[in-house]
C-alpha cells in the first residue's frame, strides 16, 4: 500500500476535465488499497465564487468515498481578469503546504497538477519538507500556451515562468504528460525518456454508458430537432465561434438546434454575439454536475470538439473526446493534430472539419443528418475504441506502476491491461469508411475560408 497525496487547487463538487482526471484517479487507487489524501482549496471553478456549504471555513475536512480531502484558504475572486486568476493560482500554490501543515500525514508520493503551473511550487516545498518523490503532471505546456493565446505578454512574467517550469520538471521524480504530444515535446527540449511517461485522460465507461436518445431528452424536456452539442469549457481555445457561423449557415434549415453547456471566459461574448445575429436555434446552458453529463451528451445527435488551428495546440486532446465517444454519438472534430489521428483515423469515430470554419461545420452536420447508418457506425466504433484503450481502470493500474517507481520500489503484480487493438473493422458489407464515403463532398468545403464573425475573435483575452 502507498500513501499518496495529490495537490490539485481543482476537485469535485466542481466540474471538469482535471477535476474528473484527478478524484477518478483517487477513487480507484483507494479501491486498490492505497491510501490518498487531496490537498485543495474551496471549491469556486470555474465563476470564481466560493460553492454554498463551503463559506466561512466550513468542511475543510472531508472524507469524499474514501478519499481524505483537506481543503485551506486560498485568494478567490469573480472568474474577471487575468490578473486575478493569476494571483489565485499564486496564493495556493504558494500557502498551500503551510496552511496544511500538520494534517498531511506523511505521504509516500507526491502527485502535483498543471496547470496551474503555480502549483509547482506547492509541490516542490511538500517534496522538500518530507523527503519524498512527486509527480509532476502536465496537461497543458505552460505558459507557452498562455503566450500563444495572447493572454500573457509581459516578457519578465514569461521569463519567469519559463524558468519555474523547466526547473520543475528537472526536479520532479517523474513528469506525466497527458498526451504523446506533450511527452515528444518535453523530450525534445532536453527531458531524458526515462523520466517522461505518458498516461492519458480517460473516461469511466460504466458511468458514460450510452442512453436512448429519447429517454435522455425527456429526462431534459429537450424536444426531437436534430440537436448539435458542445459540452466543456467554453475558452479561447475552443474557438466556438464555429458553432454560431454553422448556425448563422444554416439559419433557414428547419429542425435544427445548437446547445452549448458550460462556462469559460468566451461565453458572454458568444451569448452577446448570438443576440446580434439573431441566432434563435442556439441555446447556452449552465454547466451541469457531472453525474448528468452522460444525460445531456446522449441527448445529442452528434458532439462538437472544437480547438484553435493554432498549432501549437495539435498536441491537445480535451477530456470531452473520450466521454463522446464513451456515450456512443458521432463527433463533429473542428480539431487537427494529435487528437484528429486518435479520433478520426484509429477510432473511426469522427467527422473531421477544418478548425474555425463554420462553413465546413454546417456542411458536415448535413451529412451526418443525412447519413444516419454511418453516423451509427462512428458511434458504435468510438464506444468499442475507448472501451479498450481509455477505460479508467486501465489507466489506474499503470499509474500505480509509474507511482512505485517514483518511491523506487517494485509494484504489486496487478493483471496486465489489454493490449490496444486498431480501431473495430466496419462491417463486411461497407465498401467504404465514414470518412471516405464524405471525402468528396467535403474536399471543396474545407478550403472554403470562414465566415466573418466570432471563429476569428475568440472571446475575451483572459482564459
Amino acid at each position: 500500500m502507498a500513501r499518496i497525496l495529490f495537490v490539485t487547487p481543482y476537485f469535485p463538487p466542481e466540474v471538469g476535465a482535471p477535476q474528473a482526471r484527478i478524484s477518478e484517479t483517487a477513487l480507484r487507487l483507494v479501491r486498490r488499497g492505497h491510501a490518498v489524501t487531496i490537498l485543495t482549496t474551496l471549491p469556486n471553478y470555474p465563476k470564481g465564487t466560493v460553492f454554498p456549504g463551503y463559506e466561512r471555513g466550513q468542511r475543510r475536512r472531508e472524507d469524499w468515498n474514501g478519499v481524505r480531502v483537506i481543503r485551506v484558504w486560498s485568494y478567490i475572486s469573480p472568474n474577471k481578469g487575468f490578473l486575478r486568476r493569476i494571483l489565485s493560482q499564486l496564493s495556493f500554490g504558494l500557502t498551500a503546504p503551510f496552511l496544511a501543515a500538520g494534517k498531511l500525514g506523511r505521504p509516500d508520493v507526491i502527485i502535483v497538477e498543471s496547470p496551474p503551473l503555480f502549483d509547482a511550487f506547492a509541490g516542490r516545498a511538500l517534496s522538500f519538507l518530507t523527503r519524498r518523490p512527486f509527480i509532476f503532471i502536465v496537461s497543458d505546456i505552460w505558459p507557452g500556451s498562455a503566450v500563444q493565446l495572447g493572454v500573457l505578454r509581459n516578457k519578465a512574467l514569461i521569463w519567469l515562468a519559463e524558468r519555474l517550469e523547466w526547473s520543475t520538471y528537472q526536479r520532479a521524480t517523474l513528469v506525466w504528460a497527458v498526451t504523446e504530444g506533450i511527452r515528444k515535446a518535453l523530450v525534445a527540449r532536453g527531458l531524458p525518456e526515462r523520466k517522461v511517461f505518458r498516461l492519458t485522460n480517460g473516461v469511466d465507461t460504466e458511468k458514460f454508458k450510452p442512453i436512448p436518445r429519447d429517454e435522455a431528452r425527456a429526462q431534459l424536456g429537450w424536444d426531437d430537432r436534430y440537436t448539435v452539442v458542445y459540452a466543456g469549457t467554453v475558452g479561447l481555445g475552443q474557438v466556438l465561434g464555429i458553432m454560431l457561423d454553422a448556425a448563422d449557415a444554416l439559419r433557414d434549415t428547419p429542425g435544427l438546434r445548437f446547445v452549448l453547456v458550460g462556462e469559460g471566459a468566451a461565453k458572454d461574448d458568444l451569448i452577446a454575439e448570438a443576440r446580434r445575429r439573431g441566432l434563435s436555434q442556439v441555446e447556452f446552458l449552465d454547466a451541469f454536475p457531472h453525474a448528468q453529463i452522460p444525460t445531456v451528451l446522449s441527448a445529442a445527435d452528434a458532439l462538437l470538439v472544437s480547438m484553435t488551428k493554432n498549432p501549437y495546440f495539435d498536441n491537445a486532446i480535451p477530456s470531452k473526446v473520450y466521454e463522446a465517444m464513451s456515450v456512443a454519438r458521432p463527433i463533429l472534430l473542428a480539431a487537427n493534430g494529435e487528437i484528429r489521428e486518435l479520433v478520426e483515423r484509429q477510432a473511426q469515430a469522427a467527422i473531421h472539419v477544418e478548425p474555425e470554419n463554420g462553413r465546413a461545420l454546417a456542411d458536415a452536420i448535413l451529412w451526418l443528418r443525412q447519413h444516419p447508418a454511418e453516423a451509427q457506425e462512428m458511434a458504435t466504433h468510438g464506444r468499442a475504441f475507448v472501451k479498450a484503450n481509455f477505460d479508467r481502470d486501465l489507466l489506474a493500474d499503470a499509474l500505480v506502476g509509474h507511482i512505485y517507481t517514483a518511491m523506487g520500489r517494485r509494484a504489486p503484480k496487478i493483471p496486465p491491461p489489454a493490449p490496444q487493438p486498431a480501431a473495430p473493422a466496419l462491417p463486411a458489407e461497407a465498401t467504404a469508411t465514414p470518412i471516405e464515403a464524405r471525402e468528396s463532398m467535403l474536399e471543396e468545403t474545407q478550403k472554403r475560408p470562414a465566415p466573418q464573425g466570432m471563429a476569428q475573435a475568440g472571446g475575451k483575452p483572459n482564459e
